[in-house]
């Protein structure tokens, strides 16, 4: 007894409330080791496990149809608005290089220029469109890290790899219709922009077509006339034409002379025949020696004028490989740009990689500026080992198959390397 007061000694009923009023206010350490308050029949307070997952959970909770559906309009968002504002500077330079180019022609309007370059444009789009994927793949995760959404996601016990899930299905779905739709009508604008350019601004007179049935030349005569000359094959190490037939025509396009002959030979100036016959629309036929021909072709811009990988629909590229080469070409060109669109899926996937490896743990200690840096450099590197594994490929220096495959590839080890490391749910 203390200043006349009893003695009271607590219930067990007493104990166990006042032992889970405890537990609440530590209720941060609690539930961090999953325990809640719960009391027994006739035992003191018991601390007992909370059937669920954390964000240190083994096994993550399923996402939502919500979550997923958001955080996909997120990045579709950004992804829409790097693309226009990329289209936008890409259209206004391509613009101001071609008016430069044509400022000495007086047959090419502002017109003709404008729509040139929307010809170029969707070519632009799809060469740029792995580093807009990047970019907008970091800016959605930059901000919903900045405005700690992917926190809260992350505490809910949604894994890194679910939270990327959406953009990353978005972009591969988008890599297999740039090849497989948008390539080929990209491919037939390019094909109609060079045209327009050979003729308008680079004055080519001189064109080149491979076919099934061999190899096709047409080239202006010095009088005004044209050529156009049919080969079977090709040697192209020294332009050794093999079963020619040349026809002759005017600069009205009335026919003057055939001439047949097991070679021909591309000189300076001229092609020489060695032997063949000559035929004109009279029934008279008559044999040649050592007849030369005038050219303004050159081994260099024949080898050129081959329609460039770019304008060839990804469908139709088997085929079109499959004819160069058995009319003596090289088709390294074409299987290179061949595989590197098989490809171009992966590349495009991983960079959803990169930028989440880069933008998802933004915090005070690894500042935007540092991670934005850092994702920056990525798309450099990545320019610079295409263009030079690209160049490997070309030069048979490396297998054609990996030059193609080593961009998309090494992009998606280092982007996987980095989540792993990165990630610890």
């Amino acid at each position: 007894m203390r200043h006349g007061h009893p003695i009271r000694f607590a219930s067990a009923s007493h104990r166990r409330r006042k032992s889970c009023r405890f537990a609440k206010r530590r209720s941060g350490r609690a539930a961090s080791h999953g325990y809640r308050c719960g009391g027994g029949p006739a035992t003191a307070a018991r601390l007992r496990p909370i059937r669920g997952n954390f964000a240190g959970s083994q096994s993550p909770v399923k996402v939502s149809h919500t979550l997923s559906t958001y955080l996909a309009v997120q990045f579709l968002f950004w992804l829409i608005g790097v693309f226009l504002i990329f289209m936008a500077i890409a259209m206004l330079f391509d613009v101001v290089e071609m008016l430069r180019r044509t400022a000495d022609k007086d047959d090419i309007t502002l017109g003709l220029v404008l729509y040139m370059s929307l010809l170029k444009l969707p070519f632009l789009a799809q060469t740029t469109l792995p580093f807009m994927t990047l970019f907008a793949a970091m800016l959605t995760f930059w901000r919903l890290a900045r405005a700690n959404e992917a926190v809260v996601a992350r505490a809910a016990g949604i894994s890194a790899w679910q939270f990327i899930l959406p953009a990353f299905l978005i972009t591969a779905f988008l890599g297999i219709v740039a090849v497989t739709i948008i390539n080929p009508m990209s491919a037939a604008m390019l094909e109609k922009f060079q045209k327009l350019e050979a003729e308008y601004v680079k004055n080519r007179t001189s064109m080149i077509a491979v076919s099934q049935n061999g190899l096709w030349l047409r080239q202006l005569d010095g009088g005004g006339g044209y050529s156009v000359i049919h080969a079977l094959r090709v040697s192209p190490q020294d332009l050794i034409l093999h079963q020619v037939i040349i026809f002759r025509f005017d600069e009205g396009h009335h026919f003057l002379e055939r001439i047949d002959a097991p070679s021909a030979i591309l000189q300076t100036g001229s092609w020489l025949i060695p032997e063949g016959w000559h035929s004109t629309p009279k029934p008279e036929t008559a044999p040649v020696v050592n007849l030369k021909i005038p050219t303004d072709l050159t081994r260099t811009n024949i080898l050129e004028s081959f329609s460039s990988p770019e304008t060839m629909s990804f469908w139709r590229l088997p085929e079109f490989i499959e004819t160069i080469e058995a009319a003596g070409f090289s088709g390294h060109r074409h299987l290179l740009h061949y595989y590197a669109l098989i490809a171009y899926p992966v590349l495009l996937s991983s960079m959803i990689f990169i930028a989440a490896s880069f933008t998802l743990r933004i915090n005070r200690r690894t500042g935007t500026s540092a991670a934005l840096l850092g994702g920056l450099s990525c798309s450099f590197v990545l320019y610079f080992v295409t263009d030079i594994v690209h160049a490997l490929g070309l030069s048979a220096s490396i297998p054609i198959l990996l030059a193609a495959w080593t961009p998309a590839g090494v992009s998606s080890l280092v982007g996987l390397a980095m989540l792993f490391h990165l990630e610890d749910g």
